[in-house]
């Protein structure tokens, strides 16, 4: 509350919402500070934004997009100052197109090719609007030193030495980090929850309810590489179905052994894809730039994808659809894959 009235005003605050439990308890005392203030000191603009890679894991988005609309409505109610967003890839930048259309090798530790492209780009781009319009943006965060030790490490490396509760970000000028919950434990996240009813009505137990049966976590709200190590880490977090960072998606995996069995087509597809990254006849020997690369040893380091194995992932990929029973890949999606094969085969 304090913050929301300081005098930095003038400068929208961008809230980063995954429907995790540390973004929605950062929601929770952002919607209870705003109804705490009367309304004519209701001038900062409150920006609820969340990032869709557009292969999110299916029951943490249906929950996120849920909670969204819910805190909208409440928000729209009660006439607080609340946008809620969601930013996801350009059309040209999404999994598919990349993985199937020019064939990048599924991600791995070494070439996390998708966090920038999926996460750190579509909300930069939504965040620097702001900048741009109103001199500058605070970015609101749900994170806490208690969550890892590389995350205090990298908290306390950017605590402002100032009385101020913000930092700078390190990439995007004009652009200021607030972590409100920083010093928080888990422990308190989960009581202060199942506690306390969110201010836009309901109760949290659906939340609880989703970590209970995935015993997973949410892959955090990304906004620069040094922070991406927190995407696709070997813990149970909620992150995208299609991840082969990780070696097992244990939280989809989870939600399968609680009963919900028909994400298992997308656990088969997922370890096929991690399966055939490495296999040689399925990689073509050079970079789509024309070069051959070879690691320091001499080692030839395969190009993409061949045409046929692209052409084979995205005929799989529909019979999962299909088996799934819900959309899976865009019909513009396949339309760009298409135009992107066509370029190919004429060069």
């Amino acid at each position: 509350r304090a913050e929301y009235l300081s005098d930095t005003q003038g400068h929208p605050w961008i809230v980063g919402y995954s429907g995790g439990k540390d973004s929605t308890l950062v929601a929770h005392a952002v919607f209870e500070a705003l109804l705490s203030i009367q309304p004519s000191l209701r001038t900062r603009a409150v920006h609820l934004v969340s990032n869709d890679t557009m292969v999110e894991s299916p029951l943490v988005v249906a929950h996120m997009r849920q909670s969204q609309a819910v805190i909208g409505d409440a928000a729209r109610s009660l006439k607080l100052p609340i946008t809620v967003a969601t930013t996801m890839p350009d059309l040209e930048q999404t999994f598919w197109v990349n993985l199937i259309g020019r064939g990048y090798p599924t991600p791995n530790q070494n070439m996390r090719w998708c966090t920038d492209r999926l996460k750190i780009q579509p909300t930069s781009r939504y965040i620097l609007s702001f900048v741009s319009d109103c001199g500058a943006a605070i970015v609101v965060l749900g994170v806490r030193k208690d969550e890892s030790s590389t995350r205090k490490a990298s908290i306390d490396k950017h605590i402002n030495l100032t009385n101020s509760n913000l930092t700078p970000h390190t990439e995007l000028a004009g652009a200021y980090i607030y972590r409100p919950i920083s010093e928080l434990a888990t422990d308190d996240v989960w009581e202060i929850l199942a506690s306390n009813p969110p201010p836009w009505g309901g109760s949290h137990n659906d939340l609880i309810r989703l970590y209970r049966e995935a015993d997973g976590g949410e892959c955090p709200i990304v906004l620069s590489k040094q922070e991406a190590p927190g995407c696709g880490t070997n813990s149970r977090r909620f992150g995208c179905w299609t991840c082969t960072v990780v070696e097992k998606d244990k939280s989809l995996q989870g939600f399968i052994d609680s009963g919900k069995t028909t994400y298992q087509p997308l656990i088969d597809f997922r370890d096929w894809l991690k399966s055939i990254r490495n296999d040689s006849t399925h990689r073509q020997a050079f970079r789509r730039n024309g070069k051959l690369s070879f690691d320091c040893n001499g080692q030839h380091i395969p190009g993409p994808f061949t045409l046929q194995a692209r052409q084979m992932i995205l005929e799989r990929l529909l019979v999962v659809q299909s088996q799934y029973g819900e959309e899976l890949i865009g019909q513009e999606e396949i339309q760009v894959i298409r135009r992107i094969w066509t370029e190919d085969l004429t060069k």
